[in-house]
């Protein structure tokens, strides 16, 4: 199948930070072949008129918890461990693949109709999520979340190291790629040297990437100093968890020798300040990262302590906050922030997206530009940043097929989901209310 997108306003993502009006955009199978100016002579299966609208790369959500979609806002008002001992874990012991997946779908609604086309996921029931995901048509870089209290580690009994076992076999590269599994350890904080080399070893073997929780929040980081005698990230070094393609959520508490070893290991640092405020963790010192060569991409966390998985909401919030600490307008400009959102997320990823560029998977949107909150446009990048958001969004097409437009879904039944949130899924974690 083979589609053009024309009179669109073409906001490429490329190194030259190249915007092309009255552009032409060429899809065929699931990759972007021709984007330009001259309308090229061909036959098309379908042709989309963008009206002048703004075409740009789809977003990439590089840290979530998809599932948590169902604890939107609970326990809010309370730190990381508070929320997470006193809320979170109560009411995750409770689900069930069948709940999972309600919440999975909910979040992927969210995600579709405000730009997402590619995410990064942390959690459980992984096997369910995958299948929910390829039956959405966005991308996934899926990880089985995983923690270990006790001091040892057998891999012949671990659920969660069997569950990445099986992932592996049943989904690594389906579909060309639309699924990638990665490894994970949660954090320092909950697993012990047992699980580090357990995993970075699965890694290896593997040749896949890594996905962890680092240095949040403060009392995580002095805790790990005082246990270690080092940082959270330099104590997982030691075990060869940064051996291979890293992300490292969060960040917030990470130091300038920190910085170095990311940089040295080429590892990614994920910035997710709505969930970092809501927490009160604190905020990441994300232009003293980039000036180190530390490249910083960006997602939303959970939804259960952000309460949402607008990444334009994301973008602004990423941007404005250093600006503001910094009292410097210059910091972190609104080209960085689009760059964390699409292309350093795809890097990340270990992804051919992000960019619109002849080769690269056709992950497409399109920003309705007479919206009132985006009229009128001086600057294309300022406008995405500071005034677009997620309801902007009016197509996504996602590995070259349009999944959603004009606020219509294609590839997800939302009566269906609507009634099984009510019926099934909140009633079971919730009770009745």
């Amino acid at each position: 199948m083979k589609t053009l997108i024309y009179n669109c306003t073409a906001l490429l993502m490329d190194e030259g930070n190249t915007i092309l009006n009255n552009a032409f955009v060429v899809v065929e199978d699931i990759y972007i072949i021709y984007v330009g100016v001259e309308r090229p002579q061909a036959e098309f299966s379908q042709e989309i008129d963008a009206k002048g609208n703004v075409v740009m790369p789809g977003l990439v959500n590089a840290h979530t918890h998809i599932p948590m979609t169902l604890m939107r806002g609970y326990g809010g008002g309370c730190n990381l461990q508070t929320w997470l001992n006193d809320y979170i874990f109560p009411v995750e012991e409770k689900l069930d693949e069948r709940s999972v997946r309600a919440g999975v779908q909910l979040a992927l609604a969210e995600l579709i109709a405000s730009g997402v086309t590619t995410i990064a996921d942390m959690y459980m029931f992984c096997d369910a999520i995958c299948d929910e995901i390829v039956q959405a048509g966005i991308s996934g870089n899926i990880c089985r979340g995983m923690v270990l209290f006790a001091p040892t580690f057998d891999p012949n009994t671990n659920a969660g190291y069997l569950e990445m076992q099986a992932l592996m076999r049943d989904w690594h590269g389906k579909n060309d790629g639309q699924i990638l599994i990665d490894t994970c350890v949660h954090g320092e904080y909950t697993s012990n040297p047992a699980l580090w080399e357990a995993m970075a070893g699965f890694a290896k073997e593997h040749e896949i990437g890594m996905h962890v929780h680092v240095s949040e929040t403060k009392m995580e980081h002095e805790n790990c100093i005082e246990k270690y005698g080092k940082t959270p990230l330099q104590t997982l070094a030691d075990y060869g968890l940064w051996d291979t393609r890293s992300i490292l959520a969060h960040c917030v508490w990470t130091t300038e020798d920190d910085w170095a070893l990311m940089k040295e290991k080429d590892i990614t640092a994920v910035h997710n300040p709505v969930s970092n405020l809501k927490l009160g963790s604190g905020i990441a010192r994300i232009p003293k990262m980039m000036d180190a060569g530390v490249q910083i991409a960006l997602g939303t966390d959970g939804v259960a302590s952000n309460n949402s998985h607008d990444m334009f909401e994301e973008m602004k919030f990423a941007s404005l906050l250093q600006k503001g600490i910094s009292c410097n307008p210059t910091m972190v400009t609104a080209y960085d922030t689009l760059k964390m959102a699409t292309t350093n997320g795809a890097k990340a990823l270990g992804r051919k997206t992000g960019q619109l560029k002849e080769g690269y998977i056709a992950d497409i949107i399109m920003l309705n530009q007479s919206a009132f909150n985006l009229t009128p446009c001086h600057s294309v990048e300022e406008n995405l940043v500071y005034s677009a958001n997620g309801s902007n969004v009016c197509m996504n097409m996602s590995r070259g097929k349009v999944i959603y437009k004009d606020g219509e879904f294609f590839t997800l039944d939302i009566s269906k989901l609507q009634s099984e949130l009510k019926q099934y899924a909140l009633p079971l974690l919730f009770g009745s209310k």
